[in-house]
């Protein structure tokens, strides 16, 4: 049994995420109204772009209500933009780009270049056996960690400062990079693992 997952579907990786999910027995529905976020136990936000997908959620009635469930302790997991529109803190991000303040993590968008500057690199994280292909796409990169955030894995930038690229606080899951293009579905099986199943229906 696998709960109800949602993917916001206003842009991004959309697909990719789906097939994740389903390959660990989910069957996720596709989030772009608030009555279809009614119907989930958990969101994942895809990667995409951060500024598109924040201005989207306005405009779909989207914004209050995904609040509100994260704020009630819904379970999400965001990777690469959807990291972004978690964070409580967003540098070189727009004036009216919204901040879902779901982990207290302060991000830079873009941070590790352009899309040329796009690398892959394998990662140990916490939590998982073996390494994880990371594979990083303009990614933002986390300048800030609270103090009840914990950090899941590091990588060292050009700088050769260790920085966090997968953290988590609570329910709430959250990288830097694109694991639904990776192949390899254990960080959505280590998120998964955070949501609670549903009840079943009572016996008559």
């Amino acid at each position: 049994m696998c709960a109800r997952v949602g993917v916001l579907a206003l842009q991004g990786d959309v697909r990719e995420h789906i097939r994740a999910l389903a390959e660990l027995g989910c069957e996720p529905s596709e989030v772009r109204s608030a009555a279809d976020l009614d119907e989930i136990d958990a969101l994942v936000l895809p990667g995409g772009e951060s500024t598109t997908m924040s201005l989207l959620l306005g405009s779909a009635g989207l914004l209050d209500p995904l609040q509100d469930r994260l704020r009630a302790g819904m379970p999400a997991f965001g990777t690469c933009a959807g990291m972004i529109l978690l964070a409580a803190d967003v540098a070189d991000g727009r004036r009216d780009q919204h901040r879902l303040a779901a982990i207290d993590i302060g991000v830079r968008r873009n941070a590790f270049g352009r899309q040329v500057d796009s690398f892959e690199t394998d990662l140990d994280v916490a939590g998982l056996d073996g390494p994880f292909h990371a594979v990083f796409i303009r990614a933002p990169i986390v300048e800030r960690v609270g103090p009840g955030v914990e950090v899941l894995a590091t990588v060292r930038g050009s700088d050769g400062v260790e920085r966090p690229v997968v953290c988590r606080q609570g329910p709430v899951l959250v990288a830097a990079f694109h694991p639904e293009l990776a192949g390899d579905v254990r960080l959505h099986r280590l998120f998964l693992a955070a949501v609670p199943l549903p009840h079943p229906a009572a016996q008559p």
